[in-house]
């Protein structure tokens, strides 16, 4: 299926591993032209290289940190007109609400609200005089079904969730979409440092700990990041322009909801 979006051009952040390198790299597979942001410069261009090797498009990096305004005029000054806008950044770490201060929500708030938002105003009326606009933002599961134990992500990811709402409707009629992408479990890095917890708390290994979540999944295993990278690239299709404004939940089933 030719998604349409051959040339365009990409920002995809915290895209050196996981699933921010899912995306990137089905984008790039579709032809778009991608620039790739990280923390860590050396897997930020090691992701980058395996990038140009498998498709031949165009790579830039900027490596920096997406939360700070440092890290996002770095990302904009090496793609200023993108054309798509995958919005990623790594969750805050889990824990109980008594113990978290001001200065944890306001670091959550950063990361998983304030940054995407902020991107999204860099961008958004530049796609909208162009007539095209895909902006993707990886969310979690977690803004439908609260994990307790992650209430800093629960509570900053579910603030961009009620802004995307309203102002999706508003870029539509121009042919800009706004998209959540709602990840449960899937085989990334992230995925293992949260199990940490109830592994220790249960007195088993990280290692078992993960079998019985891969089991206790109706999909009976946990997420290829390759599946969620397709799940992006659809949304950033060029026929993809009448669905904005949605939470797509990719969970393997896991929420046992209707609606």
């Amino acid at each position: 299926m030719d998604l349409g979006i051959a040339g365009r051009r990409a920002i995809v952040c915290a895209a050196s591993k996981g699933l921010g390198r899912a995306c990137a790299f089905a984008l790039a597979r579709e032809g778009v032209h991608v620039t790739l942001t990280a923390r860590n410069a050396d897997a930020l261009e090691a992701t980058a290289e395996e990038i140009r090797k498998a498709t031949g498009v165009t790579v830039t990096t900027a490596a920096g940190d997406i939360t700070t305004e440092e890290g996002r005029a770095s990302a904009l000054s090496a793609c200023p007109e993108p054309d798509i806008l995958v919005n990623n950044a790594g969750g805050p770490p889990p824990g109980d609400f008594h113990d978290w201060d001001r200065e944890d929500w306001i670091r959550a708030l950063d990361a998983n609200m304030l940054a995407p938002i902020f991107l999204i105003k860099a961008t958004v009326d530049g796609m909208i005089d162009r007539r095209f606009g895909r902006i993707v933002n990886i969310t979690s599961a977690a803004v439908r079904a609260p994990i307790p134990i992650l209430g800093l992500s629960n509570g900053a990811r579910s603030g961009l969730t009620g802004f995307v709402a309203g102002l999706s409707r508003q870029t539509v009629k121009h042919n800009v979409t706004i998209n959540n992408l709602l990840p449960g479990p899937f085989e990334t890095d992230r995925l293992r440092k949260t199990m940490e917890g109830g592994a220790k708390a249960a007195g088993r290994s990280i290692d078992e700990e993960m079998d019985l979540r891969r089991k206790g999944n109706p999909a009976g295993r946990f997420g290829d990041p390759e599946e969620f990278g397709a799940a992006c690239a659809f949304l950033c299709a060029a026929r993809s322009g009448f669905m904005t404004g949605q939470n797509i939940l990719l969970d393997g089933g896991a929420y046992p909801g209707t609606m």
